[in-house]
C-alpha cells in the first residue's frame, strides 16, 4: 500500500522487505497480536501515527478515495484484536498523537442546573496511570479500570469498568462530550444533548465504528464530596495478598457471593477478588511489598520453600473499599465489621497471609491503590472468558466453591493436572457490581449502550499458557469445561451466556455473535442505523468485531 501524501505522522507500509519490516513489526504490537495475529489477520496495509487533526483528516480521505478501511488504535488492549485491520486496511494509531498540555486539562463548570461536578477535557492518547495521577494532582476522581497502560479512548467506548463499579458506576457514565472527526473529515462535538441517539451508539455500541474520537470531556468527582475529617467519614480501604490456598479463595469468593446476593447491600462497598498464578510480576499491583521484602520473601520461602528463587509464587489478592457518599455516612460498627472479615484471615500460619493494608486517605488517592503498573498479567499467549450473571441465589447454588475447583485445577500440582500447572498461568478477576443501589445499575438508562447492566458479578477468567500446541489445547479444553460450567439452564452462575466488549472472545463476526453482548435485537439494530449514518460507505469496518450498518 502506499503512504499517505503530505501525511506529517510516521508511516510503515506493510513490505516483505528485511529491514523496513523490522520496523512495521516494532509498530504492529498490541495485547492480541501475541493470540491473535494469525487467525485474525492483524497485518494492516498501514500503519499509520498521525501527529494532529489534519493527518486524521488526510488518513481518511485517503482511505475513502481508495476503498480502504480504516482502524483506530489509542492503547491497544481490545483482546480480540478489534483495533487493528487487514492488508487492505489503514491503522491509525493514537497513542502518541493529542498529548500537549492543551490535550488533559479543567475545564470551566458548566452552569447549575447542567451540572455541578467539575469537568476533565483528555485526549484518547492519555493512559490510565497518567490520568489518575492529573486527578489526584487537582484532588478530583472518577471510576475507571485498574491496568495503567489501557488508554482513555477504548476504555471509554467499552465501559471502562474498575474497583468503583459499585459505588460510582462506569468511566463511561462519566462521559459528558465526544469530540470526533466523522468519515467527512469533520470534527464534531457530540454530546447526549446535541445528538443524543449517537452519543449512545459511542458508548457501549460498536467502538472505533463511528469515526476518529480524538477527546473525552469527563465529569468527575471532588474529593471534598465524600470525605469528612471532622465527621469520622473517610474512605476506607482493605488490601490483602495469600500465598494460594483453596481454603481462602473458597472464603473469599463466599464473601461475594453474599454480597452479589443481597439486592439491598449499600452503595459504599466494593469488592473484588483476584487469584494469580506464580511469576504474576506482583510488585507492579502492591508496589509498597518492596518496602518489607526481606520479610515477606522469608515468609514465602517458610511457606512453599522457594530456596532463594524470587518468583512470585501462586497468590489471592483482595481489595476492599468503603466511601461515604455525604457527611452522614459514619463508619460504624457495622462497616468495620465488613472489614473485620478480611481481617480475621490476616494470618500467616493459619492462613498464609503475605501482606495486609488499610489506607484510609481521599478518593483521589485510593483510586491509585488498585492500579497494576504493567501492559499485561503474564508475557504468553491466552485464552481470555469474561462471564456476567445477574443472579441472586449464587451461595444456594454454590458457585463459589465450583469457581474454586476449577482454579485449583491449575494452580496446585497434582498427577492428573501436572500439565496444567506446567503450562498454564491462571489471571482470574471476580468483582461484585450488583445491587439495587450499585451505580452500576442505577445508571442503566443514562442514555450510554452499556449491556448487561443488572449483572451481578463481573468474572473474568484469563489462562495464559506456554507457546505451542500443547500449551494451547490445555488452555482451550480448560476454558471449554468453564464454559459449560458458567452458562446455561444448569450453571450455578449464569443461565445465559453475556459478554463484554473489552473482554471479548470465541467468534469476532459480530453479525452471528452479537447475543452475546447486547440485550436484544432492537437495541442492535439501533446502533447499527447509527452505524449506518455514521459510517455510510464503511470507512470504520475493519474487521469482523462491529456492529453491522443497517441501512434505514
Amino acid at each position: 500500500m502506499e503512504t499517505i501524501q503530505d501525511f506529517k505522522g510516521l508511516q510503515y507500509p506493510f513490505t516483505t522487505d528485511p529491514i523496513p519490516r523490522k520496523q512495521y513489526d516494532a509498530n504492529n504490537v498490541e495485547y492480541a497480536t501475541s493470540s491473535h495475529q494469525i487467525d485474525h489477520d492483524m497485518f494492516p496495509g498501514l500503519i499509520a501515527i498521525p501527529q494532529n487533526d489534519d493527518d486524521i483528516q488526510r488518513a481518511i480521505k485517503y482511505a475513502k478515495d481508495n476503498g480502504y478501511p480504516v482502524s483506530i488504535m489509542s492503547g491497544g488492549h481490545q483482546y480480540s484484536g478489534a483495533c487493528s485491520t487487514h492488508g487492505k486496511g489503514i491503522q491509525l494509531k493514537l497513542k502518541y498523537t493529542y498529548r500537549g498540555p492543551q490535550d488533559l486539562v479543567v475545564l470551566p463548570e458548566l452552569p447549575p442546573p447542567d451540572n455541578n461536578r467539575p469537568l476533565v477535557y483528555v485526549s484518547v492518547s492519555h493512559s490510565l496511570g497518567e490520568f489518575n495521577q492529573f486527578l489526584r494532582d487537582h484532588q478530583f476522581f472518577v471510576p475507571h479500570g485498574q491496568c495503567t497502560d489501557v488508554r482513555i479512548g477504548g476504555h471509554g467506548q467499552t465501559g471502562g469498568y474498575g474497583q468503583l463499579g459499585r459505588s460510582f458506576g462506569l468511566l463511561g457514565d462519566h462521559i459528558w462530550g465526544i469530540r470526533m472527526i466523522n468519515h467527512d473529515g469533520e470534527i464534531q462535538e457530540v454530546t447526549k444533548k446535541s445528538n443524543p441517539d449517537l452519543f449512545y451508539a459511542i458508548l457501549g455500541g460498536s467502538p472505533g465504528n463511528f469515526g476518529v474520537i480524538t477527546h473525552y470531556t469527563i465529569e468527575v468527582h471532588r474529593d471534598a464530596d465524600h470525605d469528612f475529617p471532622e465527621a469520622n467519614a473517610r474512605p476506607h480501604g482493605f488490601k490483602g495478598i495469600w500465598l494460594y490456598s483453596e481454603k481462602v479463595v473458597k472464603s473469599l469468593l463466599n464473601e461475594v457471593a453474599e454480597m452479589a446476593d443481597d439486592p439491598e447491600f449499600p452503595r459504599n462497598f466494593d469488592l473484588c477478588v483476584s487469584v494469580l498464578s506464580s511469576s504474576f510480576p506482583m510488585f507492579h499491583l502492591m508496589p509498597e511489598l518492596k518496602e518489607n521484602l526481606g520479610e515477606i520473601l522469608k515468609r514465602i520461602a517458610d511457606a512453599v520453600g522457594v530456596n532463594g528463587d524470587t518468583k512470585w509464587p501462586a497468590s489471592i489478592v483482595l481489595y476492599a473499599q468503603w466511601v461515604p457518599m455525604n457527611a452522614d455516612d459514619k463508619y460504624t460498627d457495622k462497616v468495620d465489621a465488613w472489614f473485620q472479615r478480611f481481617r480475621n484471615l490476616d494470618h500467616f500460619l493459619k492462613y498464609w497471609c503475605i501482606h495486609t493494608a488499610e489506607p484510609v486517605e481521599p478518593m483521589s488517592k485510593m483510586t491509585g491503590e488498585w492500579l497494576f503498573t504493567r501492559p499485561r498479567e503474564f508475557d504468553h499467549p491466552y485464552e481470555k472468558r469474561t462471564y456476567l450473571t445477574n443472579s441472586t441465589t449464587l451461595v444456594q447454588d454454590k458457585w463459589a466453591d465450583q469457581v474454586a475447583d476449577r482454579i485449583h485445577q491449575v494452580l496446585a500440582p497434582s498427577l492428573t493436572n501436572l500439565a496444567l500447572w506446567e503450562n498454564c498461568f491462571l489471571s482470574v478477576q471476580i468483582q461484585n457490581f450488583g445491587g439495587n443501589h450499585s451505580q452500576f445499575y442505577v445508571n442503566r438508562d443514562n442514555g450510554t449502550a452499556y449491556s448487561w447492566r443488572d449483572s451481578t458479578i463481573c468474572q473474568t477468567m484469563d489462562c495464559f499458557y506456554q507457546e505451542g500446541e500443547k500449551g494451547k489445547k490445555l488452555a482451550n479444553d480448560w476454558q471449554a469445561v468453564n464454559d459449560k460450567l458458567m452458562n446455561g439452564e444448569d450453571s450455578p452462575f449464569s443461565k445465559q451466556d453475556k459478554r463484554v466488549l473489552w473482554g471479548s472472545y470465541g467468534d469476532w463476526d459480530m453479525d452471528k455473535s452479537w447475543p452475546f453482548y447486547y440485550e436484544d435485537q432492537a437495541k442492535y439494530e439501533r446502533i447499527g442505523k447509527q452505524r449506518y449514518l455514521a459510517d455510510p460507505q464503511g470507512t470504520f469496518t475493519p474487521n469482523p468485531f462491529n456492529v453491522k450498518a443497517v441501512k434505514n
